[in-house]
């Protein structure tokens, strides 16, 4: 079987790609991940998508690499990781009553041809209103400061939504699942095999 890589130090990602049940191996990409002046939120996701898992290609040339980038973004807005509690309380405030779109970056590089696939998948978040009592007691329950948008899906964030809508719910914690065991199939790997 061909080696499955990992293009990521996010354990989001690792746990998410540990469900599929194959081999694979995790490896942090060094690469500079600022958005381009004017780029267009889902050119910048598969734009850096593809530069992580490019960034691996010379330590690993015979393996299909996974490169996956993800920002939020609110009526034109890039939200992106809010680092502490301030900024997170001052994103959510934004967020409130309103709808976030998250752009999920997902590449699956053959290292060995140069060859990759990559998408930008969609998923839409309906925020709940919320006052700042809800906001600040759930950054100080869940802490959510690494994470686009200040909130975490698989945990208590689920409680500032009204509504979600897409069809990957796993583009929402960053590695869209549905979309990767269609792609690695394309790329020769059967997750059913």
């Amino acid at each position: 079987m061909t080696q499955l890589i990992l293009a990521s130090s996010s354990p989001y990602r690792r746990e998410l790609l540990q469900r599929l049940g194959l081999p694979f191996h995790a490896e942090a990409p060094d690469i500079d991940e600022a958005r381009l002046e004017g780029e267009a939120p889902e050119a910048m996701v598969r734009r850096l998508a593809r530069a992580k898992a490019a960034a691996l290609t010379q330590r690993h040339g015979d393996a299909l690499i996974i490169g996956s980038d993800q920002c939020a973004v609110l009526e034109g807005t890039v939200l992106g990781k809010p680092g502490g509690f301030e900024a997170a309380r001052a994103q959510l405030r934004l967020a409130s009553g309103r709808c976030v779109v998250f752009h999920t970056g997902l590449c699956v590089l053959d290292s060995a041809t140069g060859q990759d696939h990559t998408e930008d998948i969609r998923f839409k978040v309906h925020f709940r209103e919320l006052d700042d009592a809800r906001i600040s007691a759930y950054l100080r329950r869940e802490r959510p400061y690494h994470c686009a948008g200040s909130f975490r899906s698989e945990g208590l964030g689920i409680a500032l939504f009204r509504r979600l809508e897409g069809g990957d719910p796993t583009a929402l914690v960053g590695l869209p699942l549905i979309r990767l065991v269609s792609m690695l199939a394309r790329a020769g790997v059967e997750v059913l095999a």
